[in-house]
């Protein structure tokens, strides 16, 4: 069956535009691919291929390769001349490295899926993915992440969850169009004080880890509004300058603990009740830094064991 949509395919020539051989039981990339130099998309997921041909270098029109749930053991190196390439999908491998050179001419790669492999690192050449909006490495064993990954201007998305990561570098406040990063199951202690630069971020989710306190410009902010609640000096001291007066008179109450919080750029960020089907273990918190601001108290008076979520 494979093999005649293949030959299909490839009499098709170059007007053959899409190409989809999920779960064939095949062993190794199709030969014939190099006659099919007008390709878009390549689906070959759900296969049994340990390695790229070196024929795919003639896919220069490819913006779309699916080659998960294979067993491939790196990201080759043969992708560096898919130069049109948009979305990359590799999860569900066995990969444990980049390829020397690997990340070189994927300039105009969105999204790449990294899940389910055997990661430990990533080269600081990840950096060469100047498009990338989207990176996802979930399930993996990574134990730290390049400075070099900060310098993707475009990242809108970066999901790290269960690794093994026990900080992130400050070099994190650099990606300032950062909207989800997403950090459940990893060994963090500590974020950085940087990740509060962050004007864009919607959603961070910290679940799982074991983080004991929040950068200082967070918990500063918590204690200021306690002391506001209570109509104390601060109070009084803001009366002369009604503009921030209208700012922090938007308060909202904590769905968990009803103390008052409120949001300094985004007032749809909001605290939300836990799930009743969510698994509690550990210090979980879900809470956009700079964005969303809880009593001191809540802080401190919350079980390690609670957990909030914030969402738009």
């Amino acid at each position: 069956m494979a093999e005649r949509l293949l030959i299909r395919a490839i009499k098709g020539g170059k007007t053959t535009k899409i190409v989809t051989l999920n779960g064939k039981k095949i062993t190794k990339m199709p030969s014939g691919l190099e006659k099919l130099s007008g390709l878009h998309i390549l689906d070959l997921k759900n296969n049994l291929i340990p390695k790229v041909c070196p024929e795919i270098s003639n896919l220069t029109q490819l913006t779309a390769l699916n080659l998960g749930n294979n067993c491939l053991e790196e990201v080759p190196e043969e992708l560096k001349y898919l130069k049109s390439l948009k979305k990359l999908h590799l999860f569900g491998n066995r990969i444990r490295r980049f390829a020397p050179a690997a990340c070189d001419g994927l300039e105009n790669l969105i999204l790449l899926n990294l899940n389910n492999n055997l990661l430990m690192c990533l080269p600081p050449e990840v950096s060469r993915l100047k498009s990338l909006a989207y990176l996802s490495i979930n399930y993996n064993q990574l134990i730290s992440i390049p400075r070099e990954l900060c310098f993707l201007e475009n990242l809108s998305e970066l999901h790290l969850n269960y690794n093994q990561l026990v900080c992130l570098p400050e070099e994190v406040k650099l990606l300032k169009n950062l909207q989800k990063l997403l950090l459940i199951r990893n060994n963090i202690e500590e974020l950085p004080e940087g990740i509060c630069d962050l004007i864009n971020l919607r959603v961070l989710d910290i679940a799982g880890n074991v983080i004991q306190i929040l950068p200082p410009g967070e918990i500063t902010s918590r204690f200021i509004l306690n002391q506001l609640g209570e109509r104390s000096f601060p109070m009084q001291a803001i009366e002369c300058y009604p503009q921030i007066r209208n700012i922090m008179s938007q308060k909202k109450e904590c769905a968990i603990c009803g103390k008052f919080f409120l949001t300094i750029w985004l007032e749809c960020v909001q605290f939300v009740p836990p799930s009743k089907k969510w698994k509690i273990s550990r210090n979980l918190q879900l809470i956009p830094l700079r964005k969303l601001v809880c009593s001191y108290k809540c802080f401190n008076q919350h079980d390690s064991n609670l957990f909030g979520i914030a969402q738009v």
